[in-house]
């Protein structure tokens, strides 16, 4: 059996995909690749960091499967489903199953080895990229990141320009806007790693993800048109979309979607920045200013008076980051950091210019206004 292997590093972490199929590496080496460093190595070679071996084979799920839910279990939510976990403290080893997406795991944290067992390639691939990630993520939260909960943008000079805000505030919306509108790279949406840097700076590492962007945000950046050609030409964005989402795509609605006060929104892939909108992605950059907007459509844009600052909300942490518990002890420390990185983060990054502004749907006001207040 031929198996294939891709390398992904970020900061100095590495952690290493290997599958029998190879529709499964490469979705790893594209989905996180477009952030961090992604090389093909020699699958039967020693393997630096986390080895992640995602294996499509529906007995050996049943066997999996079966073997945690007869045994004494416990359950928990990870990424909005529901898993069954049983823990083998003599072996040293965590089993999970999760029913509702056909996937077991079988994960050895003390000899870095996790196995990912589903039904299709699809679901395998989605889940392998997520855990490759998250570790990742625990080894650079082992070598003093820290998350943060912001948006940022990179421009030519290196200058990472981080957006925050609650859900809904339009962090989002500002960072695309300067990618969009004043040609700056996209370091990443929604989080971000963050570490002290030389005796001031921060260093700024992307979390690859793929980025909840509306409807009405999609037609406004121009974009909209493009990903409905895409779509009608056979590909597709994140399988995690929800089906009327892809449905509006594809019959040309662009009004926002709702469901029970939660927008529904197109779920962009990293690499889809590049290749569907011409939004080149940036791998690292230094914080070089704060943007806390807010989004009233009737309003001009304009810098506010407000005085807006980091709080502890604006840093990922064991009990804000539910979505990814360290159900298979793949981190081993609190989920955003340790709380001496981010206090040292947070002391630097008060240190420069901090910017509250109000932005409407108008998408050129908003751009000639951050470019402006921002230098770019």
């Amino acid at each position: 059996m031929t198996m294939h292997a891709v390398a992904l590093t970020a900061g100095g972490a590495t952690a290493t995909v290997t599958s029998a199929d190879q529709a499964v590496t490469d979705w790893a080496a594209r989905y996180l690749g477009s952030w961090w460093n992604a090389a093909r190595v020699d699958a039967d070679g020693g393997h630096p960091g986390q080895t992640v071996t995602a294996i499509v084979d529906s007995d050996q799920y049943a066997d999996v499967g079966a073997g945690v839910v007869d045994a004494p279990h416990m359950s928990v939510e990870y990424a909005k489903a529901m898993l069954f976990v049983t823990r083998d403290a003599s072996e040293g080893v965590i089993r999970a199953v999760c029913p509702e997406q056909r996937l077991a795991y079988r994960s050895q944290p003390g000899r870095g080895q996790l196995h990912i067992i589903g039904c299709d390639a699809e679901t395998v691939a989605t889940a392998t990229a997520r855990l490759t990630r998250e570790a990742v993520r625990g080894q650079l939260l082992r070598d003093g990141w820290a998350v943060l909960h912001g948006s940022a943008v990179v421009d030519q000079d290196g200058r990472a320009l981080l957006t925050f805000g609650q859900k809904g505030a339009g962090k989002t919306t500002a960072a695309l806007t300067l990618a969009a509108c004043q040609g700056l790279r996209l370091l990443a949406n929604d989080r971000v790693f963050v570490r002290p840097e030389g005796d001031v700076g921060v260093e700024v590492l992307p979390w690859p993800s793929a980025a909840a962007v509306g409807l009405g945000l999609l037609d406004a950046l121009g974009w909209y048109e493009v990903a409905q050609e895409r779509m009608i030409g056979g590909e597709q964005l994140h399988p995690t979309q929800d089906w009327r989402v892809t449905a509006a795509l594809r019959a040309g609605v662009c009004i926002p979607l709702w469901d029970k006060g939660r927008e529904l929104k197109a779920q962009i892939r990293p690499d889809q920045f590049e290749r569907w909108f011409g939004v080149p992605l940036a791998v690292s950059g230094s914080a070089a200013a704060l943007v806390f907007p807010r989004v009233d459509e009737e309003a001009v844009p304009a810098e506010e008076n407000t005085v807006r600052t980091l709080s502890d909300g604006d840093f990922m942490g064991g009990q804000t980051e539910d979505r990814y518990p360290d159900v298979f002890g793949l981190l081993g420390v609190d989920g955003g950091g340790a709380n001496g990185a981010r206090q040292e983060v947070a002391r630097r990054l008060g240190a420069l210019p901090h910017h509250s502004v109000v932005l409407a749907h108008d998408v050129v006001a908003n751009a000639d206004l951050l470019g402006k207040i921002l230098g770019v």
